[in-house]
């Protein structure tokens, strides 16, 4: 408990409604709940929970992995026994110094070479991508969006271009809003699984450079990795390549939309898009929350805390913190300084912070080179998630430049 007043469990409890980001207004309740209390308690599924929507406590939590763990899950509506089979086996569910020995391994593929490949890729997909939303007149750019993050990290990963297509179906069923479809979600998985088992034994025989090679001759404390966790951090970091990424990139354009100031001082300024892209991600912030655990009694705030407590960061709502950012519900590519919290903080550190930030750097300056505006077709449909802040469909016709 806090050592002074707690605020109403109400808010907490109203955060944690998917509802609220399909249908409503989340940023009158992050206004709400920053003006309440730095941190909230509530309850989600029956279990008590802190809710931090304070940046500077959000960055504490986040850099102390000694007080805080990922094992037991990193959100709130985790399945607890895939949450167990996986921890301490994938990078995202790991703890140092295991989670420092898996990262190194993945880091270990991007060396100058890989790096010069991915960012070709990059610029040739982006092109081909708007240009062909062009071409369509309306499109559905939740499509658009998807078809950068994925071809880089199938690339990454070593899945062939013929094969990249394939892997946008399956991955955007298997990590889809649609939980009515449990089958399908989950035959896209199995899909998706099957792929990795074929293509680890590929890469046993014939080794390339990419992430499933590093991954299949790492070893750790002397001991190389298994199957399961080869197959768990590729799942990993396909979902987290993609999902985030795509939904920035749409997120982006909308904000550009509803502020054509800022679309027009970024055509004729390009010199501006490195700061745009950060307020892309600030504003954005496609993670909505990461979940850590107390292992040892400690303090957030004012905020006593046990082990075994879990403690949700809100990540959207501390890059609308009041106290950090000037006027945060303002889309602003001039913001400077800008220390959002959307590639989180401490040990768990984006793995793909850099490829990210340069995948959405790389469209939009496709985007702004070929489109001259752009219009939205129909009203824009979003994820029904607690976890994902994103869009099912964004209805919009692209105007060549």
């Amino acid at each position: 408990m806090p050592h002074g007043q707690h605020a109403s469990t109400t808010y907490a409890n109203e955060l944690c409604d998917p509802e609220l980001y399909q249908q409503g207004n989340p940023e009158d309740l992050w206004r709400r709940m920053h003006a309440a209390a730095p941190v909230h308690e509530g309850t989600y599924e029956g279990r008590r929970f802190h809710a931090v929507l304070s940046h500077p406590l959000i960055s504490q939590v986040l850099k102390n992995a000694r007080g805080f763990s990922s094992e037991r899950g990193m959100r709130l509506d985790q399945n607890p026994a895939a949450t167990s089979a996986a921890a301490g086996k994938m990078l995202i569910i790991t703890d140092p110094p295991r989670h420092g020995r898996i990262r190194r391994i993945v880091n270990s593929v991007f060396t100058p070479r890989m790096v010069s490949r991915l960012e070709e890729n990059m610029r040739a997909t982006a092109a081909a991508a708007v240009d062909r939303a062009i071409e369509e007149g309306e499109c559905d750019f939740t499509t658009v969006a998807a078809r950068l993050p994925l071809s880089v990290i199938c690339d990454m990963l070593g899945v062939p271009p013929e094969d990249w297509d394939f892997m946008l179906d399956r991955t955007m069923v298997a990590f889809g809003s649609d939980q009515a479809d449990e089958f399908a979600m989950a035959e896209a998985h199995a899909d998706i699984l099957s792929y990795y088992e074929d293509l680890v034994r590929r890469r046993r025989r014939e080794p390339g450079e990419d992430v499933v090679t590093a991954l299949v001759n790492g070893v750790i404390d002397g001991t190389g990795l298994t199957d399961e966790e080869i197959f768990l951090n590729c799942d990993g970091l396909i979902s987290g390549g993609n999902e985030t990424t795509r939904h920035a990139t749409i997120g982006g354009l909308l904000a550009l939309i509803q502020n054509p100031a800022q679309w027009a001082m970024l055509r004729d300024d390009p010199g501006l898009l490195p700061g745009a892209v950060q307020e892309v991600l600030r504003f954005t912030s496609p993670a909505m929350h990461v979940l850590r655990t107390a292992v040892v009694a400690t303090e957030i705030g004012e905020y006593a805390l046990h082990p075994g407590d879990p403690v949700a960061l809100w990540l959207a709502a501390g890059n609308r913190d009041p106290e950090v950012f000037a006027d945060p519900d303002r889309f602003d590519i001039t913001r400077h300084p800008n220390p959002h919290v959307a590639f989180a903080a401490g040990p768990h550190y984006c793995l793909g912070s850099a490829l990210a930030t340069s995948e959405l750097t790389v469209f939009f300056d496709e985007l702004l080179r070929r489109v001259s505006g752009a219009e939205l077709t129909e009203l824009p449909r979003r994820t029904r998630s607690i976890l994902i802040r994103g869009y099912d469909s964004v209805p919009v016709r692209l105007a060549a430049a």
